[in-house]
């Protein structure tokens, strides 16, 4: 492939190997979200209570597991200083497990019944998320080691963005079909699994080969082993702003995503009265997506990554806020509301496809400060925030529905207080988590020109030691 250069060195080899990581991890992870559960109840008929259970026991190793893994990789690689790299020997070795363990989750478990089923499909969902998270974190972190300057992270995380939009969008269209012709059945979930896996096994690979760790900070880290320890992450958070205004980002937009996901089909079948609209939503928020990532990087070059974060979600917020005091007043069109809600969604999440560059930056930042780099630890703890705002955003979305009286009677009429509390929890309550983000980067981030010129001038080993930073907000 042609090695076309981009600004500041990338080239489009490098940007579409980083593109293909997030699309290869995608293409198993995506199946597990949207399939999972019809799994469980159609074909292994697990008992709910028993499900609701295995699922809190799921759901506390998948956000434990993240950190773990990111600090276990910091401590490796500060002892051995393995001359292939510090994240991409993971990729290459976490690729394969991926895909094996995850057809063993969609086949094995089949061939058992009872005490024995639950067994075996309890191991190997630990089985499978263990391993994704060996590539899925490694993958992440490496954006850290290929970018040098603020316009290629920007760049690698648009390509990132594209990347999981199309690994999200083919799986949920090749079940579905496979669904269609063999019905139900372990079958068409083995043959999905297959497919899946396979693609995603091709795209991993396509990653670990057309990426590589540019950044000379992680290649030349001087860190000991015995110097990084697993409670590291605490002291990050007491010193690091810049990475504790992510960390609340993380959990106020992934909260405000899985409150909008849980709850949409209720604003659009008791309260705009047509649930068929939400298939066009895809329709309108796929152009979007691509817009915002072809433009982010440009925009970002020119303005500043943060300032364009911020004005992002403050329009988000504003566009929600505007959609919430319509909807109070007047009886809003469901098009209206499905244009309107589609474009505040995609306008205020401008940041999730740019926080990957952001966590590079905080990774710098913390080098500065501590002298040790654990982009590891560093990225696992952040999966771990957004974790944290997934299980909120779908449990406090489930709870709400209770609070405001819903009645899921076969052809039950809301009552108009409930109608009020479905529109306050999928607009208002979206704008607020936009607004939650937004004051995170506006008080709580700190990496100023000034402070990114000293970053620029440790990495380059013109400081002397690191140095604190300023206190003031940008």
């Amino acid at each position: 492939m042609a090695k076309s250069k981009k600004a500041g060195g990338l080239t489009t080899k490098h940007w579409i190997g980083y593109a293909c990581g997030d699309l290869g991890g995608c293409m198993t992870f995506a199946l597990m979200g949207a399939m999972v559960t019809r799994y469980y109840t159609n074909i292994l008929h697990v008992n709910p209570a028993i499900l609701a259970t295995m699922l809190l026991v799921w759901n506390i190793w998948d956000a434990v597991n993240d950190p773990m893994m990111g600090a276990l990789m910091d401590k490796i690689f500060a002892k051995h200083k393995n001359p292939h790299g510090k994240f991409r020997p993971w990729i290459l070795r976490s690729a394969p497990l991926v895909a094996v363990s995850f057809i063993i989750f969609w086949t094995v478990p089949t061939f058992f019944e009872g005490t024995t089923m639950l067994v075996v499909l309890f191991f190997t969902k630990i089985l499978y998320e263990g391993c994704y998270t060996m590539f899925n974190i490694p993958m992440g972190s490496l954006l850290s080691a290929m970018a040098n300057t603020d316009s290629e992270r920007a760049s690698l995380s648009s390509a990132r963005g594209f990347g999981g939009m199309v690994g999200n969008m083919v799986p949920v269209m090749i079940m579905p079909i496979l669904l269609q012709k063999y019905g139900d059945t372990a079958a068409a979930f083995r043959i999905g699994s297959i497919v899946c896996a396979g693609i995603g096994f091709l795209f991993c690979l396509l990653h670990y080969y057309w990426t590589e760790e540019r950044n000379t900070a992680a290649q030349e880290a001087t860190t000991e082993s015995s110097d990084i320890k697993f409670t590291d992450i605490l002291d990050v958070f007491k010193r690091n702003r810049a990475f504790l205004a992510l960390c609340i980002h993380g959990i106020c937009i992934c909260t405000m995503q899985y409150v909008s996901s849980t709850l949409g089909t209720y604003m659009y079948s008791d309260v705009l009265g047509n649930i068929g609209l939400m298939a066009l939503t895809g329709a309108i928020s796929m152009p979007i997506m691509i817009v915002v990532l072809v433009i982010s990087p440009a925009i970002s070059k020119k303005f500043g990554l943060i300032p364009y974060i911020r004005f992002s979600l403050l329009a988000g917020f504003v566009m929600y806020i505007t959609l919430f005091a319509a909807h109070m007043v007047t009886n809003v069109n469901p098009y209206v509301h499905m244009v309107w809600s589609t474009l505040a969604s995609g306008i205020g999440m401008v940041s999730i496809q740019m926080q990957w560059g952001m966590i590079g930056e905080a990774i710098d930042y913390n080098e500065l400060l501590t002298g040790k780099r654990t982009e590891g630890s560093i990225y696992g703890t952040f999966n771990l925030c957004r974790r944290i705002g997934q299980t909120i955003g779908n449990s406090a979305a489930v709870l709400a529905l209770g609070w405001i009286g819903y009645n899921s009677a076969a052809g039950a009429v809301q009552s108009a207080g409930t109608i009020t509390g479905i529109k306050a929890l999928c607009v208002a309550v979206p704008g607020i988590f936009l607004l939650g983000s937004w004051a995170a980067f506006k008080f709580i981030w700190n990496i100023t020109p000034e402070l990114r010129q000293k970053i620029a001038d440790f990495k380059a080993g013109k400081a002397a030691a690191p140095a604190p930073a300023p206190e003031s907000a940008e």
